[in-house]
Parts: structure tokens; sequence; C-alpha cells
């Protein structure tokens, strides 16, 4: 095992262990961590003395706070966009095995869990949320879009609550988290390395989880899950937002919290935010693996387009904050533009193999 490689792998009795090693990145992953992780997957999915997986991040901050975003707008920018591409190509797949793996699958999330960090974890059989566990999409606000699978997983949280992940960016705690099906069991962060060590030996991964779980009481979002109900039912963007004024004018307990997630709607890109909600609509109706080929389709368009370079430079490159949008509106984006994403792809089709 290289300590200084990006992934660790490591036979532990009767656990493949896997450790996201960046982080100093936040765990960021790499497509060289995407390829390993694949390859590594698929050795142990054939030995018998491995029966289960386990994974984690290494640090306090971050199980990992997403893609390599950073590097991906660099590739773009110069003009290797199909280079880009190939993250994707390989990442996507990477997700549906994860979903798919005959054996149980065990992510251990403790601090940040964000775009690639969540495909690399939510389609595990078991989700464990430590106490600093801090779950967001929040890829609307850089012109990208929820992926890793989030147009399946999604719309298949409680009511509307994956809507309001997916177009907010909202971040959900250990609580919410277990309340939206984010995650499994809620453990001490400081029981983590006894639990690794549980989950090493010959027990059942159910039996060894059950006897470390934690109740994990109501977090805000979910207290709040009949109002985000009603107002983020529906396929208008702008039918939401005036929900939202609506009750922030009321002076009444939420109107706080209507006013600033209006506000935090309006920073974000209007064509994400359009594309985000035909998306988990989309997949409410459509199986895992045709969602993963759809998700190609749009990122295909998404690195060809504005506002990804421009939301990127805005947020992390520039940090000015300050992204100038291309349609600058939401009025202004239409279903053809909407559309156009879920094309289908000439000779460019996903394959999941």
């Amino acid at each position: 095992m290289n300590d200084a490689a990006e992934i660790l792998f490591e036979r532990r009795g009767a656990a493949g262990l896997v450790t996201l090693n960046r982080p100093k990145a936040l765990n960021a992953v790499t497509h060289g961590m995407v390829t390993a992780l694949r390859a590594q997957l698929d050795e142990w999915a054939d030995d018998p003395a491995i029966t289960r997986i386990v994974i984690a991040g290494a640090g306090e901050k971050a199980f990992s706070a997403g893609g390599d975003i950073r590097h991906l707008y660099d590739l773009g920018k110069a003009g290797r966009a199909a280079e880009a591409l190939q993250f994707w190509r390989d990442e996507y797949p990477l997700n549906v095995v994860i979903k798919n793996y005959r054996k149980p699958y065990v992510a251990l999330i403790d601090g940040i869990v964000m775009g690639g960090g969540v495909g690399l974890s939510v389609h595990g059989s078991h989700r464990v949320a430590g106490d600093r566990y801090s779950f967001a999409m929040p890829e609307v606000g850089i012109g990208f879009f929820p992926d890793v699978g989030a147009t399946w997983f999604l719309p298949r949280m409680p009511g509307e609550l994956g809507t309001y992940c997916a177009l907010t960016g909202e971040r959900f705690n250990a609580a919410d988290a277990l309340y939206a099906g984010l995650a499994t069991h809620r453990i001490p962060s400081a029981r983590f390395p006894a639990l690794i060590e549980g989950l090493s030996g010959t027990v059942s991964v159910d039996a060894v989880l059950a006897a470390f779980s934690e109740p994990a009481g109501e977090g805000p979002i979910g207290a709040r899950r009949h109002l985000i109900d009603h107002i983020f039912g529906g396929h208008e963007v702008e039918v939401m937002l005036e929900r939202l004024d609506h009750e922030a004018a009321t002076n009444g307990p939420d109107a706080e919290w209507a006013g600033k997630t209006a506000a935090v709607m309006r920073g974000k890109s209007p064509t994400s935010l359009k594309l985000a909600l035909a998306q988990v609509r989309f997949g409410a109706m459509h199986d895992f693996e045709t969602c993963m080929r759809t998700e190609m389709r749009i990122v295909s368009r998404i690195v060809a387009d504005h506002d990804f370079y421009e939301g990127v430079r805005a947020v992390i490159v520039d940090k000015d904050n300050k992204p100038r949008w291309n349609p600058p509106t939401l009025k202004a984006v239409t279903h053809a533009d909407i559309d156009r994403h879920f094309a289908s792809l000439d000779g460019g089709e996903l394959e999941l193999t």
C-alpha cells in the first residue's frame, strides 16, 4: 500500500478497505482514482476472501467534496473537452458498478460529501453518517447539474426533497440524510475505528452496523417537509420562486427561510435550474441505467456551453462569486434549450460494461 497514492486499497480480514487519500483537496475525485477503484472493485468482486467493501475519506473534513472540477474546467478551456468527457465516461459506469455490487458496500461518511463523492457512496448498500456529515449537490451554482446518478436518486427521496436539494444546493446533516434515505445508519465518528475493526470480521455487515447505530433525531429539512413538498412540486422553477416569495411575505415562521431560499436560487444558473428540474422529473420515470446514459448526454452538452465555464470561473477560479449567466434569466431559457440536453448522442452513448 502506497500512502502517497490518491486512493488506498487494503485487505483487512474479510473487508476490502478503500481510502480516498487527498485530504488537502477534500478528497476530490480524480480520473485516476475512478479507474483505480473500478479495477479494484472488479478484482474484489471475484475474491471469495473479501466479503464486504468499506470506503472512507482521509482526514476529518470530508469524505469527498466532489470531482476535480478545476482540472475538468482547465481541460475544456484548453480545447480538450473530449478528454474531460472521458472522466465522466469512466465515472458513470463506476457508479453503476457500485449500485449493482454483489457484496455489501459500506461508505463511512464523515464531513463533506458532494458531487463525485456522492457517486462513490450513495449507491452503496450501506451508508453511515458520522458527526460531521454534510451532504449537498450544489452543481447548479457552477452552471453544471446534479450528476453521478442524481437523476435517479433525487426523485426517490421523500416527497420533493430531491427537487429541493437539486435546485438549492442546501446541505443535509446526518439526521436529514437518514430521513431522506441518503444515509442508512447514524454512528458517532469516534466509533469509526472500532466500526472498521468490526466490519473486518466475519459477523454480518447488518449486525455490526446495528450494534453501533444510534438514533439520529429530526433535522431542519425533515421538519419542513410539508412546506418543501408544497413549494417544490410541479414543472416550473418560476412557480416555485413565486411560492417562496409568497411564503416570505407572510411573516410566518418559515418566512425567513423562504426569503433566503429564493435569494439562493436566484443566484444559480437559470439554465442549470431548469435542467436540474427536468432531470429530476425524468428520473422519476426511468431506471438507473437509463438515467446514467441520460447524464452522459447532458454532460456532453454542458461542456460545450457557456455557463459551466463561467460558473467555475466565478466560484472556483477567480472566486468573485459574480457569475454572468447566459441566458441571464429563467424566462430566457426555452424548452428547446433544455430538451437538446436530453437528445441522443450520435455514436457516443454511454457504455455501461
